[in-house]
């Protein structure tokens, strides 16, 4: 008799299996609403929930394509390689494995571009390398990218997104903070405009440097931004910590940063920025 109901309950599951192909990897699911998007959709959308308009991270190519003018980037052309000071067995190959997966070298890609025919250093930082954190090459690659721009008297530009300074290697990552906030005093001094453009996370090291010495400081909607996570300093401060408590919103309002811009708004924001910089709006 068991038997008899075994057999029934798989000819059951044969008769009822679907002929529907549905393609492996082409659905997102979003982590505000819940909502199950088409990738293609979502990409369509500058990468922002249909539904809710939670903003999804970018590549930095895609990046790149969204705020500077078509074939106008050109990338600095740095032969660096990341080391590993620890001599960690895995951060070697997790290294390799990312490049692979994401196409890029390191978690920072630098280069000259120009946003609307304004020409401008640019650097942006990609939360799909290792969460976007400051190595000695993210380091070197944005001081190199600084003393570009003093060099061409350029505007420097920054889209930051990061989890901070790259444990992997120890204390030398933390020493990256020290030596791009030094450069951009040198930008400072040449009279040259910085503007970052902090987009979500931008968290650790990267905010205590170069992400808040911006003459202007720009950040996407929901973006959350800080120094430790909030968990850490309630257990710190033994106290409840306001509600929306590091989001761009919430800086926004406590002067932190000057101004939200929508993803679609970014290219002519900033490129109006650098005219008045300029004096070239009346």
């Amino acid at each position: 008799m068991i038997v008899d109901k075994i057999k029934k309950r798989e000819a059951s599951a044969k008769q009822k299996k679907s002929n529907i192909d549905i393609p492996i990897g082409k659905w997102v699911k979003c982590e505000k609403c819940k909502e199950i998007i088409y990738k293609d959709t979502l990409r369509e959308n500058l990468n922002i929930c249909p539904n809710c308009g939670h903003y999804f991270r970018m590549h930095i190519n895609r990046r790149l394509k969204l705020v500077t003018d078509e074939g106008s980037y050109k990338r600095f052309d740095l032969d660096l390689e990341t080391t590993n000071p620890l001599g960690l067995e895995e951060y070697t190959k997790k290294l390799k494995v990312l490049r692979e997966k994401t196409g890029l070298t390191e978690a920072v890609a630098c280069g000259t571009a120009e946003i609307n025919k304004e020409k401008v250093v640019i650097c942006i930082m990609d939360s799909g390398f290792l969460m976007g954190s400051m190595g000695v090459v993210v380091g070197e690659k944005i001081t190199y990218a600084i003393e570009q721009a003093i060099e061409k008297k350029l505007p420097l530009v920054i889209f930051t997104v990061s989890g901070g300074a790259r444990m992997q290697e120890g204390i030398i990552s933390l020493m990256q903070m020290a030596k791009v906030s030094a450069e951009l005093t040198k930008l400072d001094k040449a009279g040259l405009l910085y503007i970052t453009v902090l987009t979500d996370p931008t968290y650790g090291g990267v905010t205590a440097s170069f992400a808040s010495l911006g003459d202007i400081i720009l950040a996407e909607p929901g973006a959350m931004i800080g120094f430790a996570g909030q968990r850490v300093i309630e257990q710190t401060i033994g106290e409840s910590l306001p509600e929306g408590f590091q989001t761009a919103e919430f800086l926004l309002e406590h002067g932190f940063i000057d101004k939200i811009v929508e993803r679609k708004d970014l290219k002519d924001t900033i490129s109006k920025l650098i005219k008045l910089n300029k004096g070239g709006i009346n």
